[in-house]
C-alpha cells in the first residue's frame, strides 16, 4: 500500500509498481502451473505506459472492438482476442488487421462475417481464428447489471441454439459469466459450459475455448489450486483445444490508490458530508453503478453502532449530480478542509470508465516505483474542450 503521499498531486490515481509486478508474477506462476494462456482484458486496465512490464508474460491481450485491438497490437506488441456484441462492417477489415481470435456475438454476425475472415486468412497469409460466444446459463453475478447470463441476455447464443448449430462452423468458443468470482464458482461455470456444450468440445472442429474474465486469481485467500486443478483436468479430456482465461481485475488488484483531498465539509439534515476534489460519478462509476462501498485509508465503514458524532461522515464527489455522494465512513478525527481521504483498489475498471462530466478536474495518472512519484498523465482544460467538440 502506499503509504507516503509526498508530492503526489490532488486527485490522482496511483499505481504501486511492487503490487502491481507481484500481481502479474503471480498470474504468470499460475499460467505455466495450469497449462493455460493468461491474457488481460483492456476493457477494465488499459494503463498502455506499463504494458512493458506485461509484454514478456503474454501472448495476447483481450479487445472488445477497434480501439482496444489496436491498442494492444500498438504498445504490447501482440493481436488481440476481439469480442464485441456486434461488429461494424466498415471496421471489420482493420479489427482483422489487429486481431489473432475473433469471437461472434450471434449466429447472424458468424454468417456475415466468417467469409471476410476466411477470404482474409486465403490472402493475407496469416491465419485468423473465429469463433461465438455462447450463454451457458449459468452465473453467479446476483447484480443484474453485472450478470451476462440472465435468461434474456444479449450477450452470446443461447447454449440450447448453440448445440444445435453445424460444428464445423466454428474453431472457437467463449464464454463469460463472472465478477470477481471465487475458484468454486469458475469451477462451476466450467463445469456447466462443459455439461451443455460438451458435443462441440467433442466434435473435432474446435480448436481453442476462452473462460472469459472475473477469475481473480491475485486476491488474497483465492483457492488457486481449484482452478488449476479444474483447468488441468479439462485440458487432459480436451488436450487439442487451448485454454484461455482474460481476467482484468486480478492484474491491478489492490495496485493503486485514487487520492483526494476535502475541499469543503457541509452538515444538512443532522447528516455531515465532506466534500472531495473527486466525484464518485465522474472517476468512480463503480461505485454508483454495481453498488458497493470502497474501502478508504484510515477509516472504518459505519454499521450502527458506529457514527460517534464529529467522526461519521458521509462522502461527496465535486460534481452537481444530487447522488453524487457515498457514505457513511468513521474517521478517526474530523476532517478538514485540506485533508487527504484515499480510496484503496481504484485502478482496475475505474480508470477506464472515467468520464469528465460536469468540466470536474480529471485525476491525474501516476506511479510510485522505489520509493519515488512518477507523473504519466496530467489532464487539463484542453482535455476537457478536445472531447466536447
Amino acid at each position: 500500500m502506499i503509504d507516503d503521499l509526498g508530492a503526489i498531486p490532488s486527485p490522482s490515481y496511483v499505481l504501486d509498481m511492487e503490487v502491481f509486478e507481484g500481481n502479474i508474477e503471480k498470474i504468470y506462476r499460475f499460467q505455466k502451473t495450469a497449462d493455460v494462456h493468461i491474457i488481460p482484458a483492456l476493457k477494465g486496465f488499459a494503463l498502455w505506459k506499463l504494458f512493458a512490464k506485461l509484454t514478456p508474460y503474454v501472448s495476447g491481450a483481450a479487445a472488445s472492438g477497434l480501439y482496444e485491438g489496436r491498442l494492444i497490437y500498438e504498445e504490447l506488441g501482440v493481436y488481440a482476442h476481439t469480442y464485441s456484441p456486434a461488429f461494424r462492417e466498415d471496421e471489420f477489415p482493420s479489427i482483422l488487421d489487429f486481431s489473432s481470435h475473433i469471437t461472434f456475438n450471434s449466429v447472424a454476425q458468424c454468417t456475415s462475417f466468417i467469409p471476410l475472415v476466411k477470404e482474409y486468412n486465403a490472402a493475407g497469409g496469416r491465419h485468423v481464428s473465429w469463433g461465438m460466444r455462447v450463454n451457458p446459463g449459468y452465473s453467479p453475478v446476483k447484480t443484474a447489471l453485472y450478470n451476462p447470463a440472465s435468461e434474456e441476455s444479449r450477450l452470446g447464443v443461447d447454449y440450447r441454439d448453440a448445440a444445435a448449430l453445424d460444428p464445423g462452423l466454428l474453431e472457437g468458443l467463449h464464454f463469460h459469466v463472472l465478477c470477481e468470482s471465487s475458484a468454486e464458482e469458475s469451477k462451476t461455470a466450467v463445469d456447466v459450459f462443459e455439461q451443455r456444450c460438451g458435443d462441440l468440445l467433442k466434435s473435432g472442429h474446435i480448436r481453442w475455448v476462452n473462460f472469459g474474465g472475473g477469475h481473480l486469481i491475485t486476491r488474497e485467500g483465492y483457492d488457486i489450486e481449484t482452478l488449476i486443478a479444474c483447468l488441468s483436468s479439462f485440458r487432459k479430456r480436451y488436450p487439442g483445444i487451448a485454454v484461455y482465461l482474460e481476467p482484468s481485475s486480478a492484474w491491478a488488484w489492490n495496485a493503486g490508490v485514487l487520492r483526494s483531498k476535502v475541499l469543503d465539509v457541509v452538515v444538512s439534515g443532522g447528516k455531515r458530508t465532506a466534500i472531495l476534489d473527486v466525484s464518485f460519478t465522474a472517476h468512480m462509476p463503480d461505485c454508483l453503478e454495481m453498488p458497493y462501498q470502497p474501502r478508504v485509508k484510515g477509516a472504518e465503514i459505519a454499521d450502527e453502532t458506529a457514527g460517534t458524532d464529529g467522526l461519521c461522515y458521509r462522502l461527496g464527489g465535486c460534481s452537481c449530480l444530487a447522488g453524487d455522494f457515498m457514505g457513511d465512513w468513521v474517521f478517526p478525527r474530523e476532517l478538514k478542509t485540506g485533508d487527504d481521504v484515499v480510496f484503496l483498489d481504484m485502478l482496475h475498471y475505474t480508470t477506464v470508465k472515467t468520464t469528465m462530466f460536469n468540466g470536474v478536474r480529471h485525476p491525474s495518472i501516476g506511479i510510485v516505483e522505489n520509493g519515488a512519484f512518477r507523473e504519466l498523465r496530467r489532464f487539463d482544460y484542453h482535455d476537457y474542450k478536445q472531447r466536447m467538440s
